[in-house]
């Protein structure tokens, strides 16, 4: 074995890929936002460590869990650029992107716990 079992998920690499442009994004908050910068540290830092978490895991309801945690750290991030957004705090350009990125992880982690036969509650 060369790898670990997350690295070959396109989540994990989207995730990761995340996390570089949310410590852009970290650097560029204005003096003063030090909570709102290590809230957005810590939610961005929390998907892909529950993504790895949640693929080292093979009982299916447990994977689930692990990757509702990343899932729910992922819309969290969303409202931390809300919040950016409204307070005009960093470019739009900058915050769009990392949108699209997280959209793309929270839609890849719910297939992912749908396959893991979750069904979502209504």
């Amino acid at each position: 074995m060369d790898h670990f079992e997350h690295e070959r998920l396109d989540v994990y690499k989207a995730a990761i890929d995340f996390l570089a442009i949310a410590d852009e994004i970290v650097e560029l908050l204005p003096k003063g936002r030090a909570y709102l910068a290590d809230q957005f540290r810590r939610a961005s830092t929390s998907i892909p460590l529950n993504i790895a978490e949640g693929a080292g895991e093979f009982a299916a309801l447990e994977k689930a869990r692990i990757y509702r945690i990343a899932r729910r750290s992922g819309t969290e991030c969303a409202a931390i650029l809300d919040v950016c957004r409204v307070r005009n705090l960093i470019d739009t350009n900058l915050l769009s992107a990392a949108r699209e990125v997280l959209l793309r992880i929270v839609a890849m982690l719910t297939r992912l716990i749908l396959n893991c036969g979750e069904r979502p509650s209504s």
